[in-house]
């Protein structure tokens, strides 16, 4: 018995290794790129780890004229494109859980799975009837078209696994469906709005398409503005690999610190009816 379950977990760490090593070694060659001189970048044999570390190409980005810019973009429009996904789909999807709308379930998954690039092309000829391209506001509307059906979705799965004792009390002793939602369902709830959340904000934060198409010069997000870093003359691999970190570490430090809401909220379901 014992021996079965030390070859079922060498398995499944021999599993977990082959998923997540191509992951690391990228992440850690960008890394290595972003911490050398262009010499070194260049050199053949490839150099992992450099003799000496260049960490002016971190500090040439963040002088950059317009990287504080470029990062209150981003944080306007996934900050706005977020909480208005949450406001609008924590409560829909709570409603058509209780509702049993199994319809209006399969409408939002049809918007779930369909390509966000389906949308830009009449989204675009919107805005620029509307005269509203160049600005934020085609960016934030744009990315609430998939987070919104991502976060229904999310909270649809969930508020189905929560208990309805709970809320069945809470109407005998008096209390409205708004109070019992916001009262009863929300406070439970808490760990899927954050696996909504997250996944919100890993969407728009990451997002290059729609900020390529739609924004201007000075409304442009640090995804696109770190594309703007790839010219044809000349292609510094240090500054390049040094921005796209820093785009990147937002996202990895709230996945980090909020992955225990995460992995409670992926797996309420398990206990349901326990």
């Amino acid at each position: 018995m014992n021996v079965r379950w030390l070859l079922r977990q060498a398995a499944l760490l021999f599993a977990v290794l082959v998923i997540v090593s191509p992951v690391i070694l990228f992440f850690v060659w960008m890394l290595s790129l972003s911490v050398k001189y262009e010499i070194d970048n260049a050199a053949y044999p490839p150099v992992l780890i450099p003799e000496r570390f260049a960490w002016k190409n971190y500090i040439d980005v963040l002088e950059s004229n317009r990287f504080s810019t470029y990062f209150l973009n981003s944080l306007l429009v996934t900050g706005t494109a977020t909480g208005l996904a949450l406001l609008v789909g924590v409560p829909a999807g709570y409603g058509i859980a209780r509702m049993k709308a199994a319809k209006a379930a399969v409408v939002i998954l049809v918007a779930r799975i369909t390509p966000g690039l389906s949308y830009l092309i009449p989204l675009f000829l919107l805005f620029q009837w509307l005269g509203l391209l160049g600005t934020l506001w085609p960016q934030i509307i744009i990315h609430l078209v998939v987070t919104v059906p991502i976060v229904i979705w999310i909270m649809i799965g969930y508020f189905e696994t929560t208990p309805m004792e709970l809320e069945e009390a809470a109407v005998i002793d008096g209390a409205s469906r708004w109070q019992v939602f916001r009262y009863v369902a929300l406070p439970i709830a808490k760990p899927g709005i954050a696996v909504a959340m997250i996944l919100a904000v890993i969407f728009s934060w990451n997002n290059f398409v729609f900020g390529i198409v739609l924004a201007g010069r000075e409304t442009r997000t640090l995804p696109v503005a770190v594309y703007n870093m790839i010219s044809f003359d000349q292609l510094s691999w240090g500054p390049l690999a040094a921005a796209a970190l820093i785009v990147t570490l937002p996202v990895l430090v709230l996945t980090v610190f909020a992955q225990r809401q995460i992995v409670a909220g992926l797996t309420a379901g398990a206990v349901k009816g326990g």
